[in-house]
């Protein structure tokens, strides 16, 4: 697996308003550095421990992604350096991530994750949560954290006819929140199975792993 090749096809493949995600997860350090001199510099990872030590090791012009479920209690771990928090799905985790940032004197940007998918195992909020949220004075009154946009995953099948609908039905409500919410900006949405179908409806984000670094260990 040639990773830089892989890295410069998707540079040339991708529109330029497009942000590349390497999921690098469970892949050593050597592989994100060969990414990161082919001129790859969105990585992302979904176990917080991991990306922490892989933060500590690696040029710190990474800007470092946390795609997977967030426990409360972590999020003091990468609150120094996180650049984008995907998965978020609560007003308790907004409001812990908002403490862990005003300790560190900065501010973190996050994404709401929308539940799309049928499948059961998928996490994510209803849109209708995620305007609770947003209309809350509880979250009105968190100043180190911003809601830049939303995050979904399309069920895991081959039937493109329904990725292609539930990543229509994120994008429709993604076009609603921007009319709303004046920090909404990044929707992402697609992997490396399903990115071409995302970028189709819309999807300015795609988190791309095995495409780039091969099947996962």
């Amino acid at each position: 697996m040639n990773i830089s090749e892989n890295i410069k096809s998707f540079q040339d493949e991708l529109p330029k308003d497009i942000t590349l995600v390497a999921i690098s997860k469970t892949k050593p350090v050597d592989d994100l550095l060969e990414a990161y001199e082919a001129g790859q510099r969105h990585f992302g990872e979904n176990k917080i421990q991991e990306m922490t030590e892989k933060w500590e090791k690696l040029p710190k012009d990474i800007k470092w992604h946390m795609v997977g479920h967030v426990q409360r209690n972590k999020v003091k771990y990468m609150a120094p350096y996180v650049s984008l928090i995907h998965a978020v799905d609560s007003l308790k985790l907004l409001k812990e991530i908002n403490k862990e940032a005003d300790k560190n004197g900065h501010c973190i940007n996050c994404l709401l994750q929308i539940k799309i998918a049928e499948e059961d195992s998928k996490f994510g909020i209803s849109a209708d949560e995620a305007k609770e949220i947003l209309d809350s004075e509880e979250f009105k009154k968190l100043d180190h954290v911003k809601v830049k946009g939303l995050m979904g995953m399309a069920t895991f099948t081959d039937d493109e006819a329904q990725v292609k609908k539930e990543f229509d039905h994120l994008k429709s409500v993604f076009k609603d929140f921007k009319e709303q919410y004046s920090d909404m900006e990044i929707l992402s949405m697609g992997m490396s199975g399903d990115y071409k179908i995302a970028i189709d409806s819309g999807s300015n984000m795609v988190r791309i792993g095995s495409e780039i670094f091969g099947a996962r260990d």
